[in-house]
């Protein structure tokens, strides 16, 4: 543009000595002896912003116009710097927009980091929730959208069991409501079985929850998985219920041979035998239960871990609770225990803030009575009817950490007062009940086996 301008300067005054380069010496010497600006200020009152910025930049550049220029020559100078400052206006107006975008981008992530964090923590009380009380978890589960009210999705739950109690999942599968009922034939339906011979089968089965104590739930456990190992091995059985009985007969083998309170082995022989006649009438391929027998020989089933807290769990919610004095079974000296009626089962600790029971006394086919005796008021006795010299069926912790079998024919106990007495023998003879499995499977065998032959 200088040398535009000396041209010109040239052309419009000829006679000029030296016009061309005095005027470009003139706008050179003017454009570097403009005065320095001042910075701008940082006081909190000072002004901010763009436009105020913009208009400050302007007034001071008009200030430097060179006062010889024409007036197409100001207003193209002037056109040059209103471009420049919006130009610097853009740049700054999409500044300010990177670092708004940044700022969103960065707080949408914190955003979801919490709202996962928030989520985690509520499924986890879920999870300890359900291993307390399984429908209670659930429903809780449901009602904060962590789980769908599907039996597909409860039973997906299930199946995966991460951090779920074992036994929990095992009592809510065995639930008689219908509900339950559609989520246990989900569950099993979860499983592959094609394939696998009926051990194989059981294992995977009973990994994946521990079976319940009661013999109904059993039951309608073992039914839904015989219908689905048939459905995955077309005619390996002639029915579901061969399929059952067999199902219990290697369930009952794996604790004979591998309980070591039991001293009669059974041989293959007598596994044989006992198997007779199931299959709709006719027997089973004596190969297949040689192969069977020897499979849980070899390796008996594993008795899956619980994830969650078996023990808080099982004594949550007590029948009743309370210090009581227990007679000793070889040495008799009446010892203070904490004792816990739950699940059908009579539990005593040494002290309160015990994790593990010293004893466990099952309550299935026990009685119970008021007794005198000369040392202490306000007895009972846990018996067996009609065989005053079995054994109980009950188990105790040694000093040492062992589990034995107990030792008594009869538990005698005393309570501090006699109301005390008669609240522990109500619920007692609440808790006590005749375990009808044994009958269950006596009647399921006698139908297999009473059937003829197609």
């Amino acid at each position: 543009m200088e040398a535009d301008w000396s041209r010109r300067a040239a052309r419009e005054f000829p006679g000029s000595p030296g016009s061309s380069s005095e005027l470009s010496q003139r706008w050179t010497a003017h454009r570097y002896s403009r005065p320095t600006r001042p910075p701008r200020s940082t006081h909190p009152g000072s002004l901010q912003g763009p436009a105020v910025t913009e208009k400050m930049v302007l007034k001071t550049e008009e200030e430097d116009v060179p006062s010889d220029l024409t007036a197409e020559e100001r207003q193209e100078l002037e056109n040059i710097r209103r471009r420049k400052q919006e130009l610097l206006a853009d740049i700054q107006r999409l500044k300010d927009e990177i670092a708004e975008v940044a700022n969103e981008i960065e707080n949408l992530g914190s955003t979801e980091e919490r709202k996962n964090m928030q989520r985690n923590k509520q499924v986890a009380m879920g999870r300890k929730k359900f291993n307390m009380d399984p429908k209670k978890g659930i429903q809780f589960l449901i009602e904060n959208d962590l789980l769908k009210n599907t039996c597909e999705d409860i039973a997906q739950f299930l199946y995966k069991g991460e951090g779920l109690n074992k036994t929990a999942i095992g009592d809510y599968l065995g639930e008689r409501d219908e509900f339950n009922i559609q989520v246990l034939h989900a569950f099993v339906e979860l499983h592959e079985f094609t394939d696998l011979n009926l051990v194989q089968a059981l294992r995977q089965f009973l990994w994946s929850f521990r079976l319940p104590g009661e013999a109904q739930k059993i039951d309608r456990m073992m039914e839904a998985f015989a219908q689905r190992y048939c459905q995955c091995n077309h005619g390996v059985f002639q029915s579901t219920d061969t399929c059952y009985v067999l199902s219990f007969a290697i369930i009952m083998l794996n604790t004979s041979l591998h309980n070591p309170n039991v001293k009669d082995k059974p041989t293959v022989e007598r596994f044989i035998a006992m198997n007779r006649g199931i299959n709709d009438g006719g027997d089973l391929p004596e190969e297949l239960l040689r192969n069977l027998y020897e499979s849980i020989k070899n390796e008996p089933f594993k008795i899956p871990e619980d994830d969650g807290n078996d023990l808080t769990h099982t004594f949550f919610n007590p029948d009743r609770e309370g210090w009581l004095l227990k007679l000793g079974g070889r040495v008799k000296t009446w010892k203070r225990r904490w004792f816990i009626l739950t699940d059908n089962c009579l539990y005593y600790f040494e002290y309160t803030t015990d994790k593990e029971p010293r004893g466990i006394i099952p309550l299935e086919n026990l009685s119970i009575r008021e007794v005198e005796d000369s040392k202490k008021p306000n007895c009972f006795e846990l018996y067996i009817p009609d065989n005053k010299d079995q054994v109980i069926k009950a188990c105790k912790t040694e000093a040492d950490g062992r589990v034995v079998e107990g030792n008594h024919t009869v538990y005698r106990i005393s309570a501090p007062t006699p109301e005390e007495k008669e609240d522990w023998i109500k619920c007692i003879k609440a808790a006590i009940s005749r375990d009808p499995f044994y009958e269950m499977l006596a009647a399921r065998k006698k139908k297999v086996s009473s059937t003829k032959r197609h």
